[in-house]
């Protein structure tokens, strides 16, 4: 006796993937310029090159977005 194929539910089908997008973009952009602006500043106090920290905030904005759109702008 055959079995029965069951429906899979996909996660594009019940909503729930716009919500969890709408969650991780800004989640990826504000954890990048936290991280990587951080790591800007810190580098700024222990060397004394204040460009250091926009340079930081601008390289986390940047990969967060690289990341942002190899994950939803496919």
């Amino acid at each position: 006796m055959a079995a029965m194929s069951e429906k899979k539910i996909r996660p594009e089908d019940d909503g729930r993937d716009f919500a969890n997008a709408a969650w991780s973009v800004p989640s990826y952009l504000l954890s990048g310029m936290i991280l990587y602006g951080g790591a800007g500043w810190l580098l700024s106090k222990w060397t004394g090159v204040v460009a250091f920290t926009p340079i930081g905030l601008i390289l986390g904005v940047a990969l967060a977005v690289y990341l942002v759109y190899r994950k939803y702008g496919r």
